[in-house]
């Protein structure tokens, strides 16, 4: 990665990306260098980071998950997590409205 000018990056592409977070990992550059060399927020270049750790982690799992599992396991999550949020907002409204009722009377 360090080869490549900064200014010859047009588009990041896979292969570009795992490059620097590979030097990242391995300490040859830090997220707030790369920021301000390939001129890139630093949140986008921890997102790359965080996005290879996940994946090295499940790479190294005894039964790794494909890429399909992974996103529809984390769809499952969110799901749940929306039903979640959705039925205790419907009970708060409802306590809102019995304490209202009872305000009124």
């Amino acid at each position: 990665m360090s080869e490549t000018v900064a200014d010859d990056i047009k588009r990041w592409t896979a292969k570009r990306k795992s490059a620097l977070v590979i030097e990242i990992i391995q300490g040859k550059t830090t997220v707030a260098e790369a920021s301000r060399t390939y001129d890139l927020a630093p949140s986008e270049i921890e997102g790359w980071v965080d996005d290879a750790r996940k994946g090295m982690e499940n790479a190294l799992k005894a039964n790794p998950l494909d890429v399909r599992q992974q996103y529809e396991k984390q769809l499952r999550d969110l799901q749940e997590a929306y039903g979640e949020a959705m039925l205790e907002l419907r009970a708060r409204k409802k306590f809102q409205a019995l304490m209202e009722r009872e305000d009124g009377n």
